[in-house]
């Protein structure tokens, strides 16, 4: 869709694209193809589209799938869709809701763990609440292809000595790949920083460790991040430095060691060191 074209329809239906809301509509029909050959769907494939704006991503997604849940905050951009998607509102294959997608019961509309896909371009405000949302508490879907800020998406796939907890649970919870990069050009209005799409395979069978313990000791670890890790830990655990400094000699890590430079393994273990100690 060309940028004069959405323009036109932002002006027909009273739309007016926010920041707080995350609307850059994409207009780039290159970059819709490829995150739909990244999305590899099948006719039978459940998805979910969150912030479906103009539709753009949604028209070719009920090209290829019959089972289509959207949701839109915008109720200007629902009245719009209506009109748009008349058809398959009314075959059943689109579901079109009009909510805060981090406020809407997912499992009550019908989605089940591991069932479908979730394929967006995510509004960016909701990006860290998005994937804590459907990698730690579900519905959890098989796969996750959407479009996040690039710094985010590097972030994801950080590696050791740049981790963070966004790294950690999406690393701990899936399989996350950048696909590729999309430039702040092909939107409209120009968002002033650019996009990547990333995917990731949301794991079915996960370590044999409690994820809350995990992700509790995790926070306490990365709550001060130029603090080596042993200062941390002692402060939030209420133990003594020393002590954690031997724990961390048991598993091997140095005692400067500071939470950016610990693997997803290392958490494991750790906590569960840790929690057999009844820290």
């Amino acid at each position: 869709m060309l940028p004069s074209k959405v323009k036109e329809l932002c002006q027909a239906y009273g739309i007016k694209p926010t920041k707080s809301k995350g609307q850059n509509f994409l207009v780039d029909d290159n970059i819709i193809a490829k995150i739909l050959a990244g999305a590899n769907l099948k006719p039978t494939d459940q998805i979910l589209e969150i912030g479906p704006g103009l539709g753009v991503l949604t028209e070719k997604l009920l090209e290829t799938v019959d089972n289509l849940l959207a949701v839109e905050l915008d109720d200007q951009v629902i009245v719009y869709l209506k009109k748009q998607f008349t058809e398959p509102l009314q075959q059943g294959k689109l579901k079109l809701v009009e909510a805060d997608a981090l406020r809407v019961n997912f499992r009550e509309l019908g989605l089940q763990d591991f069932k479908f896909k979730i394929v967006a371009n995510l509004p960016y405000s909701i990006t860290s609440k998005f994937f804590r949302m459907f990698l730690e508490y579900g519905p959890k879907p098989l796969e996750i292809i959407v479009m996040i800020q690039k710094e985010v998406a590097k972030r994801i796939i950080s590696q050791l000595g740049e981790m963070n907890l966004l790294a950690l649970s999406a690393q701990f919870f899936g399989e996350p790949e950048i696909l590729f990069e999309v430039p702040r050009s092909c939107f409209w209005p120009e968002p002033e920083i650019d996009s990547a799409v990333i995917k990731i395979k949301v794991k079915q069978q996960l370590p044999d460790i409690d994820p809350k313990a995990l992700f509790r000791l995790a926070r306490i670890g990365f709550a001060a991040k130029r603090k080596q890790l042993h200062n941390n830990l002692a402060g939030g655990l209420k133990r003594n430095s020393e002590e954690i400094k031997q724990l961390l000699q048991q598993l091997g890590l140095r005692e400067d060691i500071r939470a950016q430079d610990l693997s997803v393994d290392n958490w494991i273990a750790l906590t569960k060191l840790t929690t057999e100690k009844k820290y």
